[in-house]
């Protein structure tokens, strides 16, 4: 009796902490919607601005021969940094848009964990729902990292190179017009080709379709566009029929495909033919079955599941937490065979 009482105990105080864990990230929910409503007023007055500016330049240019050096500096001049202001906001509205998603998905995930306590699973409920907790957590830390490691190679540096263009244009303007004028064109080339790769990789992140439109005209979106960067033949079989899953089932699906197969064109990168990539899924009433085979090089899977790396560990470790089953075959030189299923109590057509 004493035993049942502990547990029970524990399990108390086990939601206690969860309703503590859930109040702190509805503060956060709560603090980044103030700040994407903020942006947004801010990106609608830089939007009116950049409208300006851009009809201010197009008078330049139809009187480059009536206007002084300094006027026509001066009007590129605003004109870069109302489109690099532009290109900052934004990039802060959609690195915000992600963390709001983040923060829905973490909260939701409290709620279910509370629910799954509450219905009576004793000690060994609070205990599985302390590692599921924990293991969203860290997928969401390493999701972010993920961004900060990719603004910082990417969009940061390019930026820093815009700097160092405009200068340059600047000074040109007094010496070489011409020149000046390709330089700035270069400056718009960077940073169209920098905001397309924010684009990229903030879709990689979180693309808004899956929330739209669901999982699988979302994948074979991704797996187009992926097919279309790399050149890996890439191909997706669906059987069964395509109504919406769960939210987080759609999720866990799409973020393992994401996983895998970024994990099967990086590690054969130097493969001396092409990669090819089947995706086959096999939605059964309660009972999707995912399988994702690749030609590659292969690899030894007892190391790749006892390494550092969070990937396929933490895929098997999603799935299993949902009841699921997870198998992974693959010999060097055999190519790579990822296998889950995930029971689902509902789905709906769209």
């Amino acid at each position: 009796m004493s035993d049942h009482l502990s547990s029970q105990d524990f399990q108390t105080e086990y939601i206690s902490e969860l309703q503590a864990v859930d109040s702190k990230y509805q503060e956060k929910l709560k603090e980044n919607e103030l700040m994407l409503n903020q942006l947004n007023l801010e990106l609608n007055k830089l939007s009116e601005l950049n409208r300006q500016k851009t009809a201010q330049l197009n008078m330049v240019k139809a009187q480059l021969d009536k206007m002084s050096k300094e006027d026509i500096t001066r009007a590129y001049d605003e004109m870069i940094d109302s489109q690099r202001n532009m290109f900052i906001k934004k990039n802060q509205f959609e690195k915000l848009q992600i963390e709001k998603k983040n923060l829905e998905e973490i909260l939701a995930f409290i709620e279910n964990t509370k629910k799954f306590l509450e219905e009576g699973t004793g000690s060994f409920g609070a205990q599985r729902g302390t590692a599921l907790l924990e293991k969203l957590i860290d997928a969401q830390e390493a999701e972010r990292q993920l961004l900060a490691r990719q603004m910082h190679d990417g969009p940061a540096q390019a930026l820093s190179n815009f700097i160092v263009q405009t200068e340059i244009a600047s000074r040109l303007f007094e010496i070489d017009p011409t020149r000046a004028k390709q330089e700035l064109e270069n400056l718009k080339a960077s940073a169209l080709s920098t905001f397309q790769k924010v684009r990229l990789f903030i879709t990689d992140l979180r693309p808004m379709m899956l929330d739209d439109i669901g999982l699988f005209p979302t994948l074979r979106r991704y797996i187009e566009n992926f097919q279309n960067e790399s050149g890996i033949e890439t191909k997706l079989d669906v059987m069964g029929s395509e109504g919406r899953l769960e939210p987080y089932i759609e999720v866990l699906i799409f973020r393992s495909l994401q996983e895998i197969i970024g994990n099967a064109a990086r590690h054969n990168a130097d493969l001396p033919r092409k990669l090819k990539i089947e995706i086959s899924i096999i939605i059964e009433p309660k009972l999707i079955k995912v399988q994702a085979r690749d030609d590659g090089k292969g690899f030894d899977p007892s190391k790749a599941m006892s390494g550092r790396g969070l990937g396929l560990k933490l895929i098997k470790e999603r799935v299993e937490m949902l009841g699921g089953y997870f198998n992974l075959e693959s010999r060097i030189g055999s190519g790579t065979v990822v296998t889950f299923q995930i029971p689902y109590s509902h789905q709906k057509t769209s």
